[in-house]
């Protein structure tokens, strides 16, 4: 099912959201031993477990859903290469969600190449598949690009879903499904219309 993103609405979102999850969840994720939609709900069951605040828990859960914009009429992308996914899941998600997400989607990548350059430590612990995918990202950052990058106002946010996006790759493991999170995930939502239509 592909729905034009212009058709989809605050009251939708959600349940397409989920609709992605159980229709696609089962696919590959990039070589590592967990599909993609496992990959996604252990980031959030960490964070939940972590005691991390609602934004955080549902960053981990979407930090990687522009893996699949075809679903919402966009352009397609080429996962096999894995450089562009963070910005079109930004893209989706930000008629929808408050900055605080859309950044912690748009910037997961950028942040593992900022840990590698600033955190030896971080490098040594990825997997080989996120090895692999940082060379085609353009690895660690140089100078210029960590001073940027740290001028984020939501930098603490973006490091944590990273951590989470780093953890998320336990096979075997069980978690919630989807909806456990949807009421959490509609809360985010809310509260986006809610500036939108009070600022």
């Amino acid at each position: 099912m592909t729905v034009a993103i212009e058709d989809l609405s605050a009251k939708t979102i959600v349940a397409f959201l989920g609709d992605i999850f159980e229709r696609r969840g089962s696919e590959e994720y990039l070589g590592e031993p967990v599909t993609m939609g496992e990959h996604m709900l252990q980031g959030a069951t960490f964070a939940e477990a972590e005691g991390h605040p609602e934004e955080i828990i549902v960053g981990a859960l979407l930090h990687d859903v522009g893996h699949f914009t075809s679903e919402f009429g966009m352009f397609t992308m080429d996962d096999t290469h894995d450089r562009y996914h963070e910005d079109a899941g930004a893209a989706v998600l930000e008629r929808f969600f408050p900055a605080i997400i859309t950044d912690c989607v748009r910037y997961h990548v950028a942040a593992k190449r900022y840990l590698c350059a600033v955190r030896p430590e971080y490098l040594e612990a990825l997997s080989e598949a996120s090895v692999h995918s940082l060379q085609l990202q353009g690895g660690p950052m140089g100078s210029e690009e960590i001073a940027a990058f740290e001028r984020n106002p939501n930098l603490e946010q973006i490091v944590a879903v990273r951590y989470l996006d780093d953890a998320g790759k336990v096979a075997g493991m069980r978690t919630p499904d989807f909806w456990h999170f949807a009421p959490m995930v509609q809360r985010m939502v809310d509260r986006h219309h809610a500036t939108l239509h009070n600022g």
